[in-house]
């Protein structure tokens, strides 16, 4: 079996450069945001996080596809927020020359930037080779100064190989418990920044975020719940994105009194691979939502991988083959894998009893 040791390489030292190019964002109070269609927010963070993670994939393995999150339009008609990413992405590079020629250089000019972004356009499906990308997931988070991730997963027929995350604000020290203000207030202070990687069959590990070549690592595990009421909860800050009424009355069920630890991004599904945190709920709001694939596919594999179990409300394995979203799935429950099936038949009893 491939060990996918160069897509791992290359996509753990993408994702770090590009979460430089975020860390000078998110220590900017003006932080270059417009709206899309859909209302949500995109920063010039996420433009140049993207350009430069789809420009070192097309280097190293041209006939890949991407599905990002972001596409170029607006910046083809909007010169002075296109220049200001532009600068931003020609001065974002890594200090380690060997580092910076595995991911195949500075982008040339700024029409490579934008057909860099642009080359986020796969439709997905259960065929081929498919990057998913998410350049700054949590960008809500990132506006506020919580947490936020820049993710980046390789599917291979529809299944996901290799996952990397990219947290700037989650601490280095893995045995750091999450703290119930985790998801606000936060900098990207010294030790702060932390890379997480996975290869399906092969493990997780964790690895301090740097400017140059990659940190020496160190694997993760997520922690045995002995005590299912001593659990700690993640959840979403947006009441939008996951019911916090339901997760609410799932916690009393299982009776855990702890207050659920809310934080953007797929920080969450980083957090409890780690041992942070315990459980990961994302549950429906909508019966008509689908999930976006590049908001789970690197934290799925990742907590897998670390000895969790990943799966939707109805007890599903999260499907990546459907396209750009998870269109078979209704939510997310992410747990150790010897409670995963105590907390799900709880999740299903609140959910679908009603």
């Amino acid at each position: 079996m491939s060990t996918y040791s160069k897509e791992l390489e290359v996509a753990e030292l993408a994702v770090q450069r590009a979460a430089l190019l975020t860390k000078k964002v998110f220590n900017e109070k003006a932080k270059g945001t417009i709206s899309k269609d859909d209302k949500s927010p995109v920063t010039i963070g996420d433009f140049g996080a993207q350009a430069l993670i789809i420009q070192a994939i097309k280097k190293n393995f041209p006939d890949d596809e991407v599905v990002g999150e972001e596409e170029a339009s607006t910046l083809r008609q909007d010169h002075k927020l296109r220049d200001e990413i532009w600068a931003l992405v020609e001065g974002t590079k890594l200090t380690d020359a060997d580092a910076e020629k595995v991911l195949g250089g500075p982008i040339e000019n700024v029409d490579a930037m934008l057909n860099a972004i642009d080359a986020g356009n796969s439709a997905g499906g259960s065929k081929g080779r498919i990057w998913a990308l998410d350049p700054i997931d949590g960008t809500k988070g990132f506006l506020r100064g919580g947490q936020y991730a820049v993710c980046l997963a390789l599917m291979v027929d529809g299944d996901v190989k290799v996952g990397v995350l990219g947290c700037p604000n989650l601490p280095v020290d893995d045995a750091a418990p999450l703290a119930a203000d985790a998801g606000v207030g936060q900098t990207d202070s010294e030790g702060k920044g932390v890379l997480f990687s996975a290869v399906l069959g092969q493990g997780a590990t964790s690895r301090s975020l740097g400017t140059a070549g990659l940190a020496k690592s160190q694997p993760i595990h997520m922690k045995p719940v002995k005590d299912i009421t001593q659990a700690t909860f993640c959840e979403s800050v947006e009441a939008g994105h996951s019911s916090h009424g339901d997760q609410s009355a799932i916690a009393t069920k299982l009776n855990i009194s702890k207050p659920s630890v809310r934080m953007d991004s797929q920080a969450k599904y980083a957090s409890i691979a780690r041992g942070a945190g315990d459980i990961y709920l994302r549950l429906p709001v909508s019966a008509t939502y689908q999930e976006k694939i590049w908001d789970h596919a690197a934290g799925d594999l990742i907590v897998r991988e670390a000895g969790g179990q990943v799966t939707d409300s109805l007890g599903r394995r999260l499907d990546f083959s459907k396209g750009r979203t998870l269109a078979e799935n209704k939510g997310v429950v992410a747990a150790p894998a010897a409670v995963h099936s105590q907390v799900l038949a709880v999740v299903m009893e609140v959910l679908y009893k009603k």
